[in-house]
């Protein structure tokens, strides 16, 4: 999809919560600090600088898992899918956040600006769909983003997901913070370990596949 047309709208009505100033402007200098907080108080940082900078060691274990056409669901700066084009997959990242879209059209990569559950192209012909830096939380209900995964792969793709190190399954409101006193509006947000993943996964026709840390971050693969 490399020089495909970029949709920049978006398609029907989504959150504003990723196009909240903090995270937005964070992606538009390639710098944090950011968090997610929870009501109680409590921080999730959000690592702005390594999203903004090139694929990683282990960045590149999930690079050499893709197959076929690649999926990157919430891609913000698109680090993912650039590297995927110029390794030659067709790639395209989906991310509501317009500064998340242009950040990866500048960096070489395809991006449409809308929801994972707005209508995408090549619906149920993914070979790979991704859900890294912890986008398995999108929308706070891992099983409806896992069905909706299901929907968008081919049948024998793979859905690679990047996992908490915690054995931990929450769901829990929070809002973006730039530790500065700006914040974005409230949103419901999930985090999932691998033993919570595999429970959710075979609940939404998901098989496992295998799981694999790199770099002290956990990963697995399933297969639909």
């Amino acid at each position: 999809m490399r020089g495909d047309p970029v949709t920049a709208r978006l398609a029907g009505p989504v959150t504003r919560t990723w196009q909240a100033d903090p995270y937005a402007d964070a992606l538009r200098t390639g710098r944090g600090p950011l968090y997610l907080r929870r009501r109680d108080g409590w921080l999730l940082p959000l690592e702005v600088e390594r999203w903004c900078a090139a694929p990683d060691a282990a960045d590149g274990t999930v690079l050499s898992r893709c197959a076929g056409p690649v999926l990157d669901i919430g891609c913000g700066p698109g680090r993912l899918v650039a590297a995927l084009a110029g390794l030659g997959h067709k790639a395209l990242g989906v991310d509501v956040t317009p500064e998340a879209v242009a950040r990866t059209v500048r960096a070489g990569g395809s991006a449409l600006c809308r929801s994972v559950f707005d209508p995408l192209p090549r619906e149920g012909r993914w070979g790979t769909v991704l859900l890294i830096d912890g986008n398995i939380g999108i929308g706070g209900d891992p099983g409806a983003l896992l069905r909706r995964t299901s929907e968008l792969t081919a049948p024998g793709g793979s859905l690679l997901v990047e996992v908490a190190e915690a054995d931990v399954d929450e769901r829990v409101e929070v809002y973006v913070d730039d530790g500065n006193g700006g914040y974005g509006e409230s949103f419901w947000w999930s985090r999932l370990g691998a033993r919570a993943l595999s429970v959710a996964a075979a609940d939404a026709g998901w098989a496992p596949y295998g799981s694999w840390q790199a770099a002290g971050r956990h990963f697995v693969h399933l297969r639909r």
